[in-house]
């Protein structure tokens, strides 16, 4: 029996190669003669980069950059040799990883890390670059990566350089002379669009620090920018999906450096061949920490199942928890959860990596017992 085990990371429990490799464990214990092959995924969330330089064999750079609050760190982002291809995350220069909650200010926050990474790419001669877009402390639009890149930012000559609410002054946009980037791929795991009660602000701001008085501030602001950005350059990308990601820079990297934003899903499991190595497979396997309505908005788990199903494979799920609704769940032939009776969340997470091995265990015993063959 060939077994593919395809899983996102639990966050704050495990990696997804952590994930893959306790599901593998548990799987021996029950069927010791399995192939089994362990493909870690993402969906352009945190743990992105990781998921496709592991499949890839690429290798990791570091850079100067700086944080959301402007403090100088050391950057890492994946290199693949052949193709020359830079993976990175923006959370590695502008995440709320880099604060602590009591630093969050999403007004003062920046993109200029993130820029700074970006640049450090193209200098070594990136002909591409896939950036994660997960997991931001940030709300600005881009503002901060483009003046990275050299874009200057005027009001009555004045550049701002600053917050992000100046650009509710924002009148002219001056582009660099010499900047050429390679062509760049921004992989979103959300399709919110840059403005609006759906969009970057009021959506993803108070998970930030976003308080009360400062969203119509901050939208002011965006505003400004989407506006003086369609007079100067001619299009408008504020609607697209994916536009409000990572606190709008969705929007600023397909304005600033022309990025294609696609499905962060759809991204990995191109960059990983994940369709070839499913064809491969008798059993599918995915997880992830929490199965919800957000699952089919095409996370890791829902885009395994929507592959296997393509070619008639099984699909399972081990999870840490999973809501009842039968939409999430049908897509895959079972779900097994870690969570348990009387188990508070945060045992849950504690004891993640054992259950994972009991729940594979159980899996497998039910594997053992019927025949899977692939669906009709």
């Amino acid at each position: 029996m060939n077994i593919l085990i395809a899983p996102d990371k639990f966050k704050g429990s495990l990696n997804a190669r952590e994930v893959a490799e306790n599901i593998a464990k548990g799987l021996r214990d029950a069927l010791p003669d399995a192939k089994i092959d362990i493909v870690p995924m993402a969906d352009g969330g945190e743990g992105t980069a990781e998921a496709i330089c592991d499949v890839r064999g690429g290798s990791w750079l570091k850079c100067k950059a700086h944080d959301p609050l402007g403090r100088e760190i050391d950057a890492r982002y994946g290199w693949i040799q052949s193709g020359k291809i830079a993976v990175m995350e923006m959370s590695e220069a502008a995440g709320m990883r880099r604060v602590s909650e009591g630093q969050r200010d999403p007004v003062r926050a920046t993109t200029f890390g993130v820029g700074e990474m970006i640049l450090d790419a193209a200098n070594r001669g990136a002909n591409e670059i896939i950036i994660g877009l997960g997991g931001s402390a940030t709300n600005d639009g881009g503002f901060g990566m483009a003046r990275a890149l050299g874009f200057r930012f005027l009001a009555h000559e004045h550049e701002l350089r600053d917050v992000v609410t100046e650009l509710a002054g924002l009148e002219r946009i001056q582009k660099p002379k010499d900047l050429i980037l390679p062509k760049i791929i921004a992989a979103v795991d959300v399709k919110n669009p840059l403005l609006g009660k759906d969009g970057a602000t009021r959506v993803f701001g108070p998970q930030k620090g976003v308080t009360k008085d400062q969203i119509d501030k901050l939208e002011l602001a965006l505003t400004r920018l989407a506006d003086v950005v369609a007079k100067e350059f001619g299009f408008d990308y504020r609607n697209e999906p994916g536009a409000g990601a990572a606190g709008g820079l969705g929007f600023g990297l397909m304005s600033f450096c022309a990025a294609k934003v696609r499905p962060g899903f759809d991204v990995a499991a191109e960059a990983v061949g994940l369709e070839s190595k499913i064809k491969d497979a008798d059993v599918v396997i995915t997880g992830e920490g929490s199965l919800d309505r957000q699952t089919l908005e095409g996370t890791t788990p829902a885009g395994v199942a929507r592959l296997a199903g393509k070619l008639g494979k099984p699909v399972f799920a081990i999870v840490g928890r999973a809501i009842k609704d039968p939409d999430v769940r049908e897509i895959f032939d079972a779900v097994y959860e870690n969570a348990r009776p009387g188990m508070s969340q945060e045992e849950n997470m504690k004891h993640a990596a054992e259950l994972l091995r009991e729940n594979a265990r159980a899996l497998a015993r039910t594997l053992e017992r019927r025949s899977v063959t692939p669906k009709e």
